[in-house]
């Protein structure tokens, strides 16, 4: 009968095999120590907390090398462009610690815009940008203030690794936690803050199309209306000039002519000016310009407006075309029979809504009116809803925020209405 070993844990050899011959002491081996079964993540933060100490004494020396020479020589010319690449190299460095971060921490970390490139605002423009570039300043910020830490993780982790190895996973998380705080505090960006820099980004765009849209409609209005019948009343009068002599009833007649085109001319221009700003919008304000605005409609229109005080004339000017665009769409194209206008002020909002009891069917899909009408709204941070179902009504929402009117300008409209009265 044979007896059984006594080691518990496994055995390499055959008991009894020594020199003996199985008739000494067994040569027992102990249990095989345990692998290294931490964890993936937890090998990363510990890779990242060892790494520390020397990104920390690079980011650290190159940082305070470059601020200080670049703060040292401020008062000549050399400085301000030193500090200038220093902020840049500093987004480098930023970039670097983001991207460390996130493959070691599994930290989401969004990139930050990069720095808005001005080729018209010249040398003194671009330096002044990159001087006040938050992005390269945080990143500075976060070199100076991680060689300290960077030593103090490197010590206890390095510690840790052959004193308090059971409870190593412990302290690695706990010293990233801060790590993760210090990534996200100084080099993640704000979302918020980049959110409105994209989309102040896209209203610029916006603008400056509608703002060239509207310079070639001026100009072709011009072209071939006021200015094409000014040509014809000068030519007119020089034909008049040459036969007042020779047959003054044919003159006189030529003279009756060009005074009819010059009250188109003039109609023409009155009307062109109405479409870029309306005088009556200038003097009196929202209601009865809405109300002149109506009348002009081939769909009776019933306007209603409730404001306590005239809004900043931009957007007084963006209410009323937007107003005057959607009645000239009832116009041709609803088949309605009856239209409403409201506008009223609820907190730090202008809200505006059309109504018709047309056939319906109006998008913003597509390149139409309204999608246009959509952009210029949303430039300026406005909402725009159509409701527009198959079969109508139609009613079109609109939002714009509210800006108060300068001083000033009360003012001025004030006194050109009492010009005018």
């Amino acid at each position: 009968m044979t007896s059984s070993s006594p080691v518990d844990g496994p055995v390499d050899g055959p008991v009894g095999g020594g020199p003996d011959g199985g008739r000494g002491h067994a040569d027992e081996r102990l249990p095989r120590p345990p692998a290294f079964a931490f964890p993936t993540q937890t090998w990363k933060e510990i890779a990242y907390l060892l790494a520390n100490l020397l990104v920390g004494i690079v980011c650290f020396v190159f940082t305070l090398v470059w601020l200080a020479v670049g703060l040292g020589l401020a008062v000549t010319v050399v400085g301000l462009p030193l500090l200038a690449l220093g902020l840049r190299f500093s987004r480098l460095l930023g970039r670097f610690e983001r991207n460390r971060a996130r493959a070691l921490l599994s930290v989401r970390i969004d990139e930050p815009s990069p720095l808005p490139y001005q080729p018209d605002s010249g040398f003194l423009g671009r330096l002044w940008t990159s001087l006040r570039d938050p992005v390269g300043w945080r990143a500075t910020l976060y070199a100076l203030i991680r060689l300290p830490w960077s030593v103090v993780t490197f010590a206890i982790t390095l510690t840790s690794l052959f004193a308090a190895w059971p409870v190593l996973p412990w302290i690695a998380r706990g010293l990233t936690h801060v790590d993760r705080a210090m990534v996200r505090g100084l080099l993640f960006p704000s979302d918020e803050l980049e959110r409105r820099i994209a989309e102040l980004e896209s209203d610029r765009g916006t603008v400056v199309d509608t703002a060239a849209a509207d310079l070639r409609r001026i100009e072709r209005d011009l072209h071939d209306g006021a200015q094409a019948r000014l040509v014809a009343l000068a030519m007119g009068l020089g034909l008049a000039k040459e036969k007042l002599e020779e047959d003054p009833e044919a003159a006189a007649k030529m003279v009756d002519e060009a005074h009819g085109e010059v009250k188109l001319a003039l109609q023409e221009l009155r009307d062109l000016a109405r479409g870029i700003h309306p005088a009556i919008l200038t003097d009196r304000g929202l209601g009865p310009a809405l109300s002149a605005l109506s009348a002009r409609c081939t769909v009776p229109v019933k306007v209603a407006v409730e404001l306590p005080e005239r809004p900043a004339p931009a957007i007084e000017g963006i209410a009323y075309f937007t107003v005057s665009e959607l009645l000239q769409n009832i116009s041709k194209h609803s088949g309605a029979r009856t239209a409403e206008v409201e506008l009223w002020r609820t907190e730090d909002r202008l809200l505006i809504q059309v109504r018709d009891d047309g056939r319906g069917g109006a998008s913003t899909d597509g390149g139409t009116g309204l999608a246009g009408l959509a952009e210029r709204l949303g430039s300026v941070d406005g909402l725009f809803v159509v409701d527009s179902p198959s079969g109508g009504p139609t009613a079109v929402t609109a939002e714009l925020p509210w800006h108060h009117r300068t001083g000033s300008a009360a003012g001025a409209a004030v006194a050109r209405s009492r010009r005018r009265g």
